[in-house]
C-alpha cells in the first residue's frame, strides 16, 4: 500500500478528467483512512453473506434456496410459492424506495460502499497491487514490451481473477441448486448443462466487469449515474471540494505563509485525482462519474495532516452548507426535508405492510378449480352436481391433516375425501363433487365456500369461495 501523504509531481493537466478516452486505463493509487476502512468493512460483511449464506443448514435443507424446479423458495422458516409473487414485487419496490431515500440523503452511498461492481473492483485492484506493485509500477509494467516477468505477473493476476470469478458463479448457482448437491456434481463431473452455463456466465461476467472493464462500467454502462441527479438537491450530502477554502491552489513548502502569497489550502498535489477509481478531479465540482467512494477525502486528509492544515478540504457536505457555511448541526437538520420525509414514510409503510403480510400469512393455501368440461349435471336422485379440483398447499415444513367442508347453499353435500393428509411443503390436488338440491339455489351462478381446516390447529383455516352453476 502506498502512503498517499507523499507528494508526487502533478500531472500535465491535473484538472482534466482521465476517463476521456474509453480505451485509456486508469491506475488508481491506493490510500488509507476512515472511509477506506468502512469500504472494506462493507466488503467483508456483504461477501460473508453472499458466500456464506448458501452453506447455512436449516431444518434439514439449505437456509436460502430458490428451487426453480419445485417452484419453492426457502428463506429460513419461510416457504414462498409462485402465488406469493406479491412479496417479490414488494421487495423490488422497497429496494427502489430505499435507494431513493439513501440517495436523497447521502448521494451515491450504494455505489461507493455496496454495489457489487465497486466491491469486486476493489478486491481485484488489491490483488493487482499485491502482484504488480503500486500504481506507478503497474503503469510502467503495461508500457513495457512482453517479457517472461510481465507474462508471469499478468498470468498470475488473471488466474486469481478467474478463480474468484468462477467461485462466485458457483456460489450464485448454489442458491438455485443445493450447494452440497452442486459440490457432489462437480466432484463427479455430472453438472447439468444449465448449471454449467450459469456458473461460467456469471463467473465471466464478474471477471469481465471487475477485472477488465472496471470504471468503464460506471462511466458508460451503469444507468444509475444518468438519473441520480433527479434524486439530488442542494441539501444532499455528497463528496465536495471546498473551493472557497482551497482556491487559488498552488504548490508550496511546508510551513510557508501561503496566505500571504494569496494561495488557498489546496497544494495542487493531484492525489485526489490519482486515488479516484473513475479518474475524475473532484475539484471541478460534482460530476455524475463520481461514485461517492470517498477515496479522495482520505487522501486529501492525509495531505492536510502532513502540511499541518485542518482536515476537510474535501469532505461530505451539501451545496447549501458550502454556500452558507453551515456546520454539522445545520446539515443534519436539513437532511429531514419534504423529499426525504415522503420517501421515508412510503418506505416505512411498505416495510410494515410486507412484514405484517408475512407474519400473518397462513401456512395453508387453497385454490378451487372448477371442472369446465362439465358445467353441471342432474343426478338420479334430483340433485345438481358440480365438479371441482382443490389444490391444497401445505406451506409449512410439518405434515398436516386437513378437514374439508362446503357451505353457502342449503343442503350442500361434499362428495369426496373429507380428510386429506399432505406432506410438508407439498401440494395435493383433491377431486371433489358438490351436490345441492335443485331448489336450494337460483338459476345460473351461486356462491359456495370450501372450508379447509387443519385438524391439529383450528386457527389454520381457509374459507375459499367458488361458483356453483344451477341449470
Amino acid at each position: 500500500m502506498n502512503d498517499s501523504s507523499s507528494t508526487p509531481p502533478a500531472p500535465e493537466n491535473p484538472g482534466k478528467p482521465r476517463f476521456m478516452s474509453v480505451n485509456r486505463k486508469i491506475y488508481p493509487r491506493s490510500t488509507k483512512g476512515t472511509f477506506n476502512t468502512w469500504r472494506w468493512i462493507f466488503w467483508w460483511g456483504i461477501q460473508a453473506v453472499f458466500y456464506g449464506l448458501c452453506w447455512v443448514p436449516w431444518n434439514g435443507r439449505q437456509a436460502f434456496l430458490f428451487d426453480l424446479v419445485e417452484r419453492k423458495f426457502y428463506v429460513f422458516d419461510l416457504i414462498f410459492w409462485p402465488q406469493d409473487v406479491i412479496y417479490l414485487a414488494l421487495l423490488l419496490i422497497i429496494s427502489a424506495y430505499g435507494l431513493f431515500l439513501f440517495t436523497a440523503i447521502g448521494g451515491r452511498l450504494f455505489c461507493g460502499y455496496a454495489c457489487p461492481q465497486t466491491l469486486f473492483t476493489l478486491l481485484f485492484l488489491r490483488i493487482e497491487e499485491m502482484i504488480e506493485g503500486s500504481h506507478n509500477a503497474r503503469q510502467k509494467l503495461d508500457q513495457q514490451p512482453m517479457s517472461l516477468r510481465k507474462f508471469r505477473l499478468k498470468a498470475s493476476k488473471h488466474a486469481i481473477y478467474l478463480l474468484i470469478s468462477l467461485w462466485t458463479g458457483f456460489t450464485f448457482v448454489g442458491y438455485f441448486t443445493p450447494i452440497r448437491t452442486l459440490v457432489q456434481e462437480v466432484m463427479t463431473f455430472s453438472l447439468g448443462p444449465w448449471e454449467i452455463f450459469w456458473i461460467f456466465f456469471y463467473g465471466l461476467a464478474v471477471y469481465g466487469n471487475a477485472g477488465i472493464l472496471r470504471e468503464q462500467m460506471c462511466l458508460f454502462m451503469c444507468p444509475y449515474a444518468r438519473f441520480q441527479s433527479v434524486m439530488f438537491d442542494p441539501d444532499t450530502l455528497v463528496v465536495t471540494y471546498d473551493q472557497e477554502r482551497g482556491e487559488p491552489r498552488g504548490s508550496r513548502k511546508k510551513g510557508e505563509d501561503y496566505k500571504a502569497a494569496g494561495k488557498g489550502d489546496c497544494i495542487d498535489c493531484s492525489i485526489c485525482v490519482q486515488v479516484c477509481p473513475t479518474g475524475i478531479d473532484i475539484r471541478n465540482g460534482l460530476q455524475y462519474e463520481c461514485i461517492g467512494c470517498s477515496a479522495c477525502i482520505d487522501a486529501c486528509d492525509q495531505v492536510m495532516d502532513k502540511m499541518g492544515y485542518p482536515r476537510g478540504l474535501i469532505r461530505y457536505s451539501t451545496e447549501h452548507a458550502l454556500e452558507r457555511h453551515w456546520g454539522g448541526k445545520e446539515i443534519a437538520l436539513h437532511l429531514i426535508r419534504p423529499r426525504t420525509l415522503i420517501y421515508g414514510i412510503i418506505l416505512a409503510l411498505l416495510v410494515g405492510a410486507t412484514a405484517w403480510g408475512i407474519a400473518t400469512r397462513q401456512p395453508l393455501r387453497v385454490d378451487v378449480i372448477r371442472d369446465r368440461g362439465v358445467m353441471s349435471r342432474e343426478t338420479d336422485d334430483g340433485m345438481v352436481e358440480n365438479l371441482y379440483r382443490l389444490q391444497i398447499m401445505n406451506v409449512s415444513e410439518v405434515p398436516r391433516s386437513y378437514r374439508i367442508a362446503v357451505t353457502g347453499l342449503e343442503g350442500a353435500d361434499f362428495i369426496g375425501d373429507h380428510l386429506v393428509e399432505i406432506p410438508p411443503a407439498a401440494t395435493q390436488l383433491v377431486p371433489a363433487a358438490v351436490r345441492v338440491p335443485a331448489e336450494a339455489g337460483k338459476q345460473g351462478k351461486n356462491l359456495i365456500y370450501f372450508d379447509v381446516t387443519a385438524v391439529d390447529d383450528a386457527q389454520i383455516s381457509v374459507h375459499e369461495k367458488a361458483s356453483f352453476l344451477m341449470p
